[in-house]
């Protein structure tokens, strides 16, 4: 799923509209449209600052937004610097392995929440 994408559907979950969610981030409309639409003047996704302002209103998942605008959360970056090894070794798996890797996280989850 691409970053706009992800707006829309969240704001449409809240059943709000484009003119109702600018006006609570503090952006016009026709903005707001162009970040749904994947269609920015400059740039493919807006600022870090309004990222967060949307995360906020939409109860969306911060750290997917960002990661889907393509920008690393800082306790994500945080966790690569303390462990840089580990990432190194993940980002040498293919996507079958990796695949597997995250299922069994999410697994390990599940397991510990119970």
């Amino acid at each position: 799923m691409r970053f706009g994408e992800r707006i829309r559907e969240l704001r449409k979950a809240k059943r709000l509209s484009l003119r109702q969610l600018a006006e609570l981030v503090d952006v016009s409309h026709t903005y707001l449209s162009k970040v749904e639409n994947q269609k920015l003047d400059f740039g493919e996704y807006p600022s870090e600052a309004l990222i967060h302002k949307l995360a906020a209103e939409l109860d969306g998942d911060e750290n997917r937004l960002l990661l889907l605008a393509e920008k690393i959360p800082d306790d994500i970056k945080q966790m690569v610097l303390r462990s840089p090894e580990l990432f190194h070794d993940l980002a040498k798996l293919n996507k079958k392995k990796l695949k597997a890797v995250a299922e069994f996280v999410q697994t390990m989850q599940e397991t510990a929440s119970k």
